[in-house]
């Protein structure tokens, strides 16, 4: 089995493929690497699309590697390869994200991507740190994970969903906040699981063991 994280300079890749390695040596899942060749994200198991920064710019950077994008979507969406979206990895699922300028997503999971709104002005922009899981819907990459977990935020964006059934858990930030949506043998964090201490590893080793 092979788990690709997909670099695309995007962010700093180090401390996800740490806890990936960790968790798929602990589970017996398998290889994980990183890459940034097409041909990887081909033979690929699962696939992890990890992102910092703006939609934009990570949407941009996605698509000038050469064959990247077009070897993620064949898997995902025609091989249904299991899919986990980290942060702006996750926000480029929606159909538009509305960051600096309107920008298309991959149009996986119906919505849009906005900027966070705190009905509290006291609630600073972006939403950084710590915050408490409100699970919405069972999902097998779930388990173990309950209300009242914690994960960690930092991101000024958030994913509005069409379809409700399409948001598994969210947290509050004067206001919901999308954390964790998913269909299919696709799934996306707006936290990361890799700073996420005991949920994050949870999550990931549930990941890297999910049989759709």
């Amino acid at each position: 089995m092979l788990t690709v994280l997909v670099d695309y300079d995007s962010g700093n890749l180090h401390s996800a493929e740490k806890a990936f390695q960790r968790m798929a040596q602990e589970t017996g899942a398998g290889e994980v690497i990183v890459s940034s060749r097409a041909e990887d994200v081909a033979r690929a198991d699962r696939i992890v699309l990890p992102g910092d920064g703006a939609f934009p710019a990570c949407r941009r950077a996605l698509t000038e590697v050469s064959g990247l994008f077009d070897a993620i979507e064949e898997a995902v969406t025609t091989r249904a390869r299991p899919f986990l979206g980290i942060c702006v990895g996750m926000q480029m699922m929606a159909t538009w994200g509305r960051e600096y300028e309107d920008t298309k997503g991959f149009d996986w999971i119906a919505g849009e991507v906005v900027k966070i709104t705190p009905a509290d002005p006291a609630l600073k922009v972006p939403h950084m740190g710590w915050n408490d899981l409100v699970i919405d819907h069972p999902h097998p990459v779930l388990a173990g994970i309950a209300t009242g977990d914690h994960a960690y935020f930092v991101h000024s964006y958030h994913f509005r969903v069409t379809h409700p059934a399409e948001r598994l858990a969210h947290v509050d930030y004067a206001g919901d906040i999308t954390a964790i949506i998913g269909r299919d043998t696709m799934i996306g964090t707006q936290f990361h699981p890799e700073k996420s201490q005991k949920t994050g590893l949870r999550l990931i080793a549930n990941f890297l063991q999910w049989r759709p």
